[in-house]
């Protein structure tokens, strides 16, 4: 596939997913790519007003949680004087709708997220979650500084340079760890009962989303660490001619929280050359199927998908559509459950607003949002496996596939 073909079919469609934070800026699933910030400059009164009634005419729930929604606009009336104000406000009238992925940035917080879309981050390089208030690290990037100073998935962490993170936003736990390439930043950590701190080097992340092995001689290994940045397809596609020659293939998408919904619906592409991948639910019930596309490139061979817990939005779409069809066999623990869409709105002030505007459903039309999707082969992987080096799940898919080409050749 050229990959003008690769762009123009990530840019064509216009949805949204979001669920976490990456430890330099959100880590969100990008509806559209559109003119990312807006540059007009009005009154801060008129930004909350502009954005009370953006939410009113295009959230999700049309009747916004049973509440009468004017409330807001009158309780605020004449009292917003900055754009600090319009924040809190804001982010007051959001929490009202009970729903964990709308939220408002200001200037700050939206360009970090659209430089998270451009690849172009400062940071140490791990996603992180919140669970019940607690700041869990979810996953690690390779060659980042968080690698080389031994933080680990499943971390908690507990302070940032000696201020306590529990209880607060993930986009206050951003703020503290961000700061200027090669300053260092102390995170204390709590790995099972041992409280450890770790000076970590901020350093600009260069964000490869996709990275491949043979493993076992005939056995391609791609690993999708997020859906986020643009280059995803055009590296899965890189990935692929690498493990070309091999008959089976592991796609490991373990601690993916997600990322650009057309990135996944490229791959699943892939594997699935007709019919619907993933199904978008908007305000009223209204129903847009996104079906599978002709391609030049198909993969036709036995797989396996490791997911897990981390594994959320995008990821679930992907694996989700691999399931349905029966593509594929997914391997691990069940995957998080975040089956709800968000667009990015630009917004004046050069802020942004990612609101939840639909439902996704997977192909045969199962809604997973907070129930998640079962691996068809449970493995549990621990602390233990991650300290000792070792994968249960990877060597478990290994000795799987292997089983499979041995009955598929004989």
């Amino acid at each position: 596939m050229k990959r003008s073909q690769v762009i123009f079919f990530i840019f064509a469609i216009a949805l949204l997913l979001t669920l976490n934070k990456v430890f330099m800026s959100p880590n969100t699933e990008i509806s559209e790519v559109p003119d990312m910030i807006d540059h007009d400059h009005i009154s801060s009164q008129r930004l909350f007003d502009n954005t009370w009634k953006i939410i009113r005419d295009n959230y999700y729930d049309a009747e916004l949680n049973t509440q009468a929604w004017g409330r807001w606009k009158d309780h605020y009336h004449g009292k917003i004087k900055t754009d600090e104000d319009a924040k809190v406000a804001i982010d007051t009238m959001l929490a009202s709708l009970n729903d964990p992925y709308s939220r408002y940035m200001n200037k700050a917080e939206y360009l970090d997220q659209n430089n998270s879309l451009n690849s172009k981050i400062t940071g140490i390089g791990v996603n992180i979650s919140s669970n019940a208030g607690k700041i869990h690290i979810v996953n690690v990037m390779e060659g980042t500084p968080a690698q080389f100073a031994n933080l680990l998935p499943e971390d908690i962490i507990l302070s940032i340079d000696g201020k306590e993170v529990n209880g607060l936003a993930l986009s206050e736990v951003a703020d503290l760890v961000r700061g200027p390439e090669n300053s260092f930043v102390n995170i204390t950590i709590l790995r099972n009962k041992d409280k450890l701190t770790k000076r970590v080097m901020r350093k600009e992340i260069k964000i490869k989303t996709v990275k491949s092995a043979v493993v076992d001689k005939n056995i391609g290994y791609i690993q999708i660490t997020s859906f986020v940045g643009s280059t995803t397809p055009n590296e899965f596609l890189e990935a692929l001619e690498k493990t070309k020659d091999t008959e089976g293939l592991i796609l490991d998408l373990r601690g993916n929280t997600g990322g650009l919904l057309p990135n996944a619906v490229f791959i699943a592409n892939l594997f699935i050359p007709h019919g619907n991948i993933v199904s978008i639910v908007g305000r009223d019930g209204y129903k847009y199927d996104i079906n599978a596309q002709d391609t030049e490139l198909s993969i036709d061979k036995p797989t396996i998908v490791l997911v897990d817990g981390g594994s959320a939005s995008a990821s679930e779409i992907l694996s989700g559509a691999l399931k349905d069809y029966n593509k594929a066999k997914l391997l691990g623990t069940k995957t998080y459950g975040k089956g709800m869409v968000q667009k990015i709105i630009p917004m004046p002030n050069e802020t942004g607003l990612n609101l939840t505007i639909a439902k996704y459903l997977t192909p045969k039309g199962t809604d997973i949002n907070k129930k998640g999707i079962n691996p068809d082969i449970k493995v549990e992987f621990s602390i233990k496996d991650v300290k000792n080096n070792n994968d249960a799940q990877l060597q478990t898919a290994k000795n799987i596939l292997s089983q499979m080409l041995l009955s598929q050749n004989n």
